[in-house]
């Protein structure tokens, strides 16, 4: 409500006395107050803008001073009035320069709308266009458009100041000439309030009923109290009480440029740090659906590893009963001394039946590999969960932005985004405070590691597929992480030709252990030693 015409009305009059000046109600005069004059006009002394949403305005005579800062956002508009402002010494540009030092003269609050202007002794009017998301502040000479803060809103160069003011007949003759619809005589009451009296149950009772109500209600919005529900978390403006008692024990302020200064002070800083938390926590919660289904497909495949056939018995098998195999077989049947019974076992024709066997006893370490990385894997990965969890029920207790942050410093879990730029020679991504760079071909590969990898940075690529070269940059005197290490080979897996693979095989190992011959083609580097991690191909 805190653009709510029948705010506007009380906040123009508040500023009129404060200046001492002349207060109008309408274009055509409905109402005139005039304030006697405390010392020296009021002029416009400063003029800029440091954000594009943003508009600082200084007014001030010879012994006080007062900003104005309009933010004219499309989620958020407000105007919230300092005593002082601290202007930034970059990235500030000057505006309205035709009505800086003019004196003001008086301000117009235009009839059942959410507008008022403050007029200069030239001639010139400054219009407050308080339509939320099409919000702007407006420059007229003499009633005809100069220019706006915000050019975007086109529509903005047709307003005439007769246009504003809305001829209302506020009064029950003028409700019963709109057969009771009470949203049509005041358009201008907003959301809040319709729900309010839709509440109290306004569809309910006859047109003097209604209008009963909506005089009172009025009255009430008009009364001079304003009301912050919910200030110690985000909070909302309102002129009703009794929206008030629904929400719990508010901050009651009898002046609308303090209460608009304690609004947009409190809304700002628990905005912020509303959105800090819930970055944070879709963060959190992304990464903890990823380990669980990571969790998931790894314990998928270590039952189809465990319940498959052992390759080392099938050789063991094979080896027992060399004598009784043929040339030249694809497929015998031979006993299973393991499960005493007959079992048929697979032969490869051009391949002697002991060749086999050692095929079989290769695919059983492989195997034993393979069975003891998934069970180190699902170890870690459970342990992940206990710790994205905690950091979860933690952080959505936090109520104040200082520890929250120094919280998500402390376990590197700021938001950092990855490297946008078109130009960037890599990929460029950060995980839990390490960068990690990708290369993006052959040749961009070979750039990478070559020239811009150390050799105490860590080095990863998908296990037998081309792909990409992936790079964890070294910190002096700290070990890479496993976590770490497990998402630069979730990157390597994704940009390579196992992408679409359930899970990948990566190796990884110091730089120092990777190096090129000349023989080699564009992005082909021989590996001295290695490690290997079985990982879900995934990207940030």
């Amino acid at each position: 409500m805190h653009f709510n015409y029948h705010f506007l009305k009380q906040l123009s009059k508040c500023l009129a006395e404060k200046w001492g000046v002349e207060w109008r109600l309408g274009q055509d005069e409905r109402q005139i107050l005039r304030f006697p004059a405390k010392g020296s006009p009021y002029r416009l002394l400063a003029c800029f803008s440091q954000d594009k949403d943003e508009l600082i305005l200084g007014f001030a005579n010879e012994t006080e001073q007062l900003y104005c800062k309009a933010t004219l956002k499309s989620d958020f508009t407000c105007l919230a009035f300092f005593e002082d402002f601290a202007r930034a010494k970059k990235n500030s540009v000057d505006l309205f320069s035709d009505i800086l030092d003019v004196d003001i003269t008086s301000i117009t609050q235009y009839a059942f709308e959410r507008s008022f202007s403050i007029d200069f002794a030239n001639g010139r009017q400054l219009l407050f266009k308080m339509h939320s998301r099409f919000a702007n502040v407006i420059l007229f000479d003499k009633g005809v458009f100069q220019i706006a803060f915000h050019k975007k809103l086109e529509n903005d160069k047709n307003i005439t100041f007769d246009s504003l003011d809305k001829n209302c007949d506020f009064s029950l003759q003028g409700l019963q000439a709109v057969e009771g619809d009470y949203m049509k005589l005041l358009p201008t009451l907003g959301k809040d309030v319709k729900q309010y009296l839709e509440a109290q149950g306004i569809k309910t009772l006859p047109t003097e009923g209604r209008w009963a109500l909506l005089e009172k209600t009025v009255q009430t919005m008009e009364a001079g109290k304003f009301y912050l529900l919910n200030p110690e978390t985000l909070p909302t403006f309102s002129l009703l009480p009794d929206l008030v008692a629904e929400a719990g024990k508010p901050l009651v302020l009898e002046n609308p440029l303090e209460a608009l200064r304690e609004f947009y002070s409190r809304y700002t800083y628990y905005s912020s740090m509303h959105n800090e938390q819930q970055t944070a926590l879709r963060q959190l919660q992304k990464r903890l659906k990823q380990v669980l289904s990571y969790l998931e497909k790894t314990l998928v495949r270590l039952i189809e590893v465990e319940d498959s056939a052992s390759n080392e018995e099938t050789a063991n098998i094979i080896m027992a009963n060399l004598h009784q195999i043929p040339a030249n077989v694809t497929e015998i049947e031979l006993y299973d001394f393991y499960k005493d019974t007959n079992r048929k076992i697979k032969l490869k024709k051009d391949l002697t039946p002991q060749k086999t066997a050692e095929q079989y006893y290769r695919k059983a370490k492989n195997q034993k590999i393979e069975r003891e990385t998934l069970q180190r894997n699902i170890s870690r990965k459970e342990e992940e969960v206990k710790v994205l969890e905690n950091h979860i029920a933690k952080i959505q207790q936090f109520q104040e932005i200082k520890p929250l942050r120094k919280y998500l410093k402390e376990n590197h879990l700021e938001h950092q985004e990855q490297d946008k730029q078109e130009n960037s020679l890599f990929r460029k991504f950060n995980y839990l405070g390490w960068d990690i760079w990708v290369g993006k071909n052959a040749k961009n590969n070979d750039v990478l590691t070559q020239q811009y990898a150390r050799k105490d940075d860590l080095w990863l690529h998908a296990k037998d597929v081309s792909g990409s070269h992936v790079v964890i940059k070294a910190q002096a005197g700290k070990a890479f992480p496993m976590n770490v290490i497990e998402k630069a080979a979730s990157l390597a897996a994704f940009y390579s030709k196992r992408s679409n693979d359930t899970l990948c095989p990566v190796l990884y190992t110091p730089r120092k252990f990777v190096r090129k011959t000349r023989d080699l083609l564009a992005g082909q580097v021989i590996v001295e030693k290695e490690e290997v991690m079985m990982v879900v191909p995934e990207k940030f």
